[in-house]
């Protein structure tokens, strides 16, 4: 399926503002895990282990590319950074290929 300019274009408009969603959740996560009462160095090394964990997620870092964009958008939901609902905007065809794909892969 070729995706369609519109689809396309909201698609990089759309990112940065999930990602920015995620990572504010992932922070959340951090600190209620560094108010925690293990000692001062497992928290250093478990933070250093998750954020190198982390970094490697489509909600912090993803290349883009339309040809792509299809599976992008179906790790994206794998993940937890976005979910059917935050695709209302796109076209039905996109929505429609992205539930055919989820059923199948995801």
């Amino acid at each position: 399926m070729e995706v369609s300019k519109k689809d396309w274009k909201l698609y990089r408009e759309k990112l940065p503002r999930w990602q920015e969603a995620y990572m504010e959740k992932l922070i959340v996560k951090y600190v209620e895990y560094l108010q925690g009462d293990e000692p001062a160095s497992t928290k250093f090394w478990e933070m250093e282990k998750r954020i190198k964990r982390d970094k490697k997620n489509p909600g912090v870092l993803i290349e883009v590319s339309k040809g792509n964009m299809l599976f992008d958008l179906i790790r994206l939901m794998h993940e937890g950074v976005i979910n059917f609902n935050d695709l209302e905007d796109f076209s039905d065809e996109l929505k429609e290929m992205v539930r055919f794909m989820w059923e199948k892969f995801g």
